[in-house]
């Protein structure tokens, strides 16, 4: 009994760490996309990575590595940083939820299209292509010879407009930052000051609650 209160107690806080956007923490591995990560590449050199959840915006993956950047330019007595490589990655994924809010998982990252003449891509789990053909779904129901389209086998299907279809994206930015003392380089839009960046984005950032 102590060990399914246990696993109930565990699978309650994952699902209530994901109503909320990634807060400003370490992640749980180099990369990840629960929080900052960073590898050393030379002393005055660190590649840098903020990835967060589906609920983090674009916005706040990007505020929170310049603060992660000064915060570490400021722990080596550092008075500015160069961003030299900078990206952000976007991770998609479609989800489909019925009326009776089930989720049916999507396994595939990126799009699914859609053909009038050949239905969804592979991608789409309800699609012929994918192995689980819009019939099987809807009985012989179809809109098309494969998977949705127009054709003469058309039956109504009540259920069709309970399906909602949404993308899921999530964010990570990466950079390779330089450190440096003294001014920053006026000549490079790159280049910032470590303690203007601490100070104007202390007060965006929203740490993890204290349990």
């Amino acid at each position: 009994m102590k060990i399914q209160k246990l696993i109930a107690l565990f699978v309650f806080s994952i699902l209530a760490s994901c109503t909320t956007a990634t807060p400003y923490q370490p992640a749980s591995k180099t990369g990840s996309y629960d929080g900052f990560s960073q590898t050393n590449i030379e002393k005055d050199r660190v590649r840098i990575t903020f990835g967060g959840n589906s609920l983090t915006e674009r916005e706040t993956v990007e505020n929170y590595l310049l603060f992660r950047a000064a915060e570490i330019a400021l722990e080596k007595n550092f008075d500015h940083f160069i961003l030299v490589k900078r990206d952000v990655e976007e991770k998609k994924r479609i989800r489909t939820t019925t009326s009776s809010n089930s989720s049916i998982y999507d396994p595939y990252f990126g799009y699914s299209f859609f053909s009038p003449n050949f239905g969804w891509s592979q991608r789409y789990p309800y699609s012929s292509f994918g192995g689980f053909s819009s019939a099987r779904l809807y009985g012989r129901a179809r809109f098309g010879h494969r998977g949705f389209g127009y054709g003469s086998a058309f039956r109504y299907d009540p259920f069709f407009d309970d399906i909602e279809i949404r993308e899921i994206i999530k964010y990570k930015a990466t950079a390779e930052v330089v450190f440096g003392e003294g001014n920053k380089p006026k000549d490079k839009e790159n280049a910032f000051n470590a303690s203007e960046v601490y100070s104007n984005l202390k007060g965006e950032i929203i740490r993890p609650e204290i349990k």
